[in-house]
């Protein structure tokens, strides 16, 4: 693990020198265990400045692995975190100056992790009500459909989505009167905000000899 080559001393002051650079956000603040860019704002940048992360609660220092200068105000910094937690920016100019974040701006952590496989999810008598699927993801504490995808509405599976993952109709189907294979996108949503999706299908199924729906 690289390290700042700034002394702790420095570390804890934030601020160093005349011109010290600023520092106003951080775009995204989470993100997760893989390779990620940055993008930091604030001001009186210098071409190359070192970028570091500093773990909140323990001080530990990751120095990004690539610091791209856009211009005295934006630079965008690339990171692989491995450990999860929140953690404070600093940037330093060649000449020393450095500054810190206020807080503990940015956090690092890991992505829903889809438990229930992708494709069929079953399939369904048109016009049944009740509990159609269950599906889960790791660390999920949200799912949504994606905007545009077939769950629900009443010309598509007719279904919802609860914030636990149940899929539920009171029309399987809706105003389709035939067999059909709808096909949607699900959103897994966690605490930090971190998000994952994953393609699912319903089938709906009709008796084949009468055209009627089946229980």
């Amino acid at each position: 693990m690289a390290t700042s080559k700034i002394l702790s001393a420095s570390i804890a002051s934030g601020v160093l020198g005349s011109g010290n650079p600023t520092f106003s956000g951080v775009s995204p603040s989470v993100i997760t265990n893989d390779a990620t860019s940055i993008t930091i704002s604030g001001g009186s940048f210098v071409s190359t400045p070192y970028v570091d992360i500093i773990k909140s609660d323990t001080g530990a220092i990751l120095q990004a692995t690539s610091v791209s200068y856009t211009n005295a105000t934006t630079i965008v910094a690339n990171f692989t975190q491995s450990v999860d937690g929140t953690y404070f920016i600093r940037v330093e100019n060649p000449d020393g100056s450095a500054v810190r974040s206020g807080s503990a701006v940015l956090t690092v952590a890991d992505a829903p992790a889809w438990q229930t496989a992708s494709g069929s999810l079953g399939s369904k008598a048109g016009n049944f009500s009740g509990t159609v699927a269950t599906i889960s993801a790791t660390g999920a504490n949200a799912y949504a459909e994606v905007s545009g995808t077939g769950l629900t509405g009443s010309g598509n599976a007719n279904c919802a989505i609860s914030n636990s993952g149940v899929i539920t109709t009171s029309d399987f189907g809706g105003t389709g009167t035939a067999g059909a294979t709808y096909t949607f996108t699900i959103r897994a949503t966690n605490a930090a905000g971190l998000t994952a999706d994953r393609q699912f299908t319903l089938a709906s199924v009709y008796d084949a000899t009468n055209g009627m729906q089946f229980n």
